[in-house]
């Protein structure tokens, strides 16, 4: 059955509490400076409240200092984080690289006090001198939700000001991760704030300790799901996913900037805490050395749900092409794609590439008119459309325009980097706001790949799949492989109750289940994890020989994925 809370017990040596009492409890009993960094979207006032409350509480003096009150004005705040060549983009901007130092002009004194504690607080706090370290957090999506609800105070160094997307993600997320990240080996505890009046604290010790066996063993992430225009309702129906939201339409299985891992011992005694803190502190282990080297600390391979089941298509995109990813927005990769339906048929479709006689000019003027005038267009005038036949992987190298239509289930296993799809179309569809989604077309059209047309698509692109081995009751398949793309797909196809034998060979392996009950996986060093229909699954590096177990039920698919 697919698990929504997918947990692991921390290290034995770490030292797990949960509650304001226990919490503070942790806290120096001397005099110190107790530095509390983390992003915006925290509580923080009601951290600092809690906090002072049962300080005081068990007779220890304290003074807050809200490190906040101390950031430049905003406006060189926002001159020394934009770049100006972004000035007229609408749409997008180049990943910040910016120091949390940016958000200051000089940086508070924060000597121990005379007696009790200085508890220095916010996104920054880290910088001021210090005796102990804690990372108070709630996952990304609590900040991007704010900012949907227009929350002010969510961006990074803009206290007070109405919330921005655009810097959500281009600025604040890479300026307070690659803080976060540099912090990682020294942090004291870390503090989950997901629930307000029932915290979750773990040691920094333990937490490490627990990443250093996660990152030697099989791990799922938390699966998330959120909601968009054209979403449907598949994970609702089939997984139990938020029943009364809107709709379900991008599934979180594995995006590694935005993942979490859940640890603790139950609903009430859990942490979440980021993936990608355990690509930085076991790089080898979790990547392998070769991957490593090549991607640094990005995992550079996500999994995620595409389900328009019941709702509408996508919108008709691409991706941008390397040097114009790595030159205009700042990733050192792209996002290559494939699409694998688990959920399809011959009535539904997946667009992909060009017509053999598809006239860009003609291309650009409908998407013009679309935009400027409301006129619609019918997409398969220009882009091809393929039965979205269950089971088939769809290659889509970035600058291919492609699209799912809608009544599909499609495993997206791509590239990580995400937040760069420039739409030529959208079906005039309204966002969840009212007005029309933006179509940052200009950049589509500058990416789109006018070679990759016709026949050449079926061939290079809907590849059939060959068998690469096989053994009693089971066979593997390379379902996609591209030599432009840095990735490889390939299958398991097992009868109920065989096994097949695998190797990570010093490369991560991702797996997931799309047909049948489940598997177990069974590593060399004795540990075991079931993977059941539609769960995403991590194989380490480290892990190296595994096997996998069909349950008993019926034949079973797994389908995986690598860094060639």
């Amino acid at each position: 059955m697919y698990r929504l809370d997918p947990r692991y017990a921390p290290a034995p040596q770490a030292a797990f509490h949960t509650g304001w009492q226990a919490v503070t409890s942790q806290l120096p009993y001397g005099c110190a400076v107790v530095a509390i960094e983390g992003p915006p979207s925290v509580d923080w006032s009601l951290l600092a409240d809690r906090l002072a409350h049962e300080l005081t509480e068990r007779g220890t003096p304290v003074t807050l200092l809200d490190i906040r009150s101390h950031y430049a004005p905003p406006a060189l705040v926002r001159s020394r984080t934009e770049r100006p060549a972004d000035a007229d983009d609408p749409y997008f901007r180049k990943l910040a690289d910016n120091p949390l130092d940016d958000l200051f002009e000089t940086l508070p004194v924060s000597a121990p006090p005379a007696e009790g504690l200085l508890l220095v607080y916010g996104p920054g706090a880290a910088l001021v001198d210090h005796d102990v370290l804690w990372y108070a957090d709630v996952p990304k999506r609590y900040a991007e939700a704010a900012v949907g609800a227009g929350e002010p105070g969510v961006n990074l160094g803009l206290p007070g000001e109405k919330p921005d997307f655009k810097r959500l993600f281009y600025i604040d997320w890479p300026m307070l991760d690659q803080h976060r990240d540099s912090l990682a080996r020294r942090l004291d505890a870390w503090l989950d704030m997901q629930h307000p009046d029932h915290p979750a604290w773990i040691d920094g010790a333990g937490l490490r300790a627990t990443y250093a066996a996660l990152a030697r063993k099989p791990v799922r992430t938390r699966p998330y799901f959120n909601s968009t225009p054209w979403g449907g309702h598949w994970a609702q129906r089939e997984l139990g996913f938020n029943p009364d939201a809107r709709n379900t339409a991008l599934g979180y299985e594995l995006i590694a900037p935005e993942a979490g891992i859940l640890i603790g011992t139950g609903p009430q005694a859990q942490a979440e805490v980021p993936f990608q803190l355990l690509c930085v502190l076991e790089p080898d282990n979790v990547l392998g050395a070769q991957v490593h080297a090549r991607f640094g600390t990005s995992f550079p391979i996500r999994f995620d749900y595409l389900d328009t089941v019941g709702g509408g298509s996508l919108s008709v995109h691409c991706h941008p092409k390397e040097s114009y990813m790595r030159e205009r927005f700042g990733w050192a990769y792209t996002q290559h794609e494939t699409y694998y339906l688990t959920r399809g048929s011959t009535d539904t479709k997946v667009f992909l590439g060009l017509r053999e006689d598809a006239d860009v000019d003609a291309f650009r003027k409908e998407v013009e008119r679309a935009i400027t005038d409301a006129v619609p267009m019918d997409p398969e005038d220009h882009v091809l459309a393929f039965p979205a036949e269950q089971g088939r992987l769809f290659m889509i190298p970035a600058g291919t325009p492609h699209a799912s239509g809608a009544g599909n289930l499609v495993l997206e296993i791509s590239a990580t980097p995400y937040l760069y799809s420039l739409r030529f179309y959208d079906w005039l569809r309204p966002g969840a706001d009212g007005n029309p989604r933006p179509l940052p077309y200009e950049h589509g059209f500058a990416n789109l790949e006018t070679g990759r047309r016709g026949e050449a698509v079926a061939r290079d692109l809907v590849q059939k799949p060959r068998t690469l081995r096989e053994g009693t009751g089971w066979r593997e398949e390379v379902i996609g492989e591209l030599a432009e793309m840095f990735y490889e797909v390939r299958r398991f196809v097992l009868d109920a109750g065989a096994e097949a034998a695998d190797d990570t060979q010093g490369r991560f392996h991702i797996l997931n289940v799309v047909e049948g009950e489940g598997v177990t996986v069974h590593t060399a060093a004795g540990d075991r994890h079931e993977l059941a229909y539609a769960e995403t699954l991590t194989v380490p590096a480290a892990v190296g020989r595994y096997t996998l177990r069909a349950a008993g039920g019926g034949p079973v698919r797994v389908v995986k994925a690598f860094v060639r």
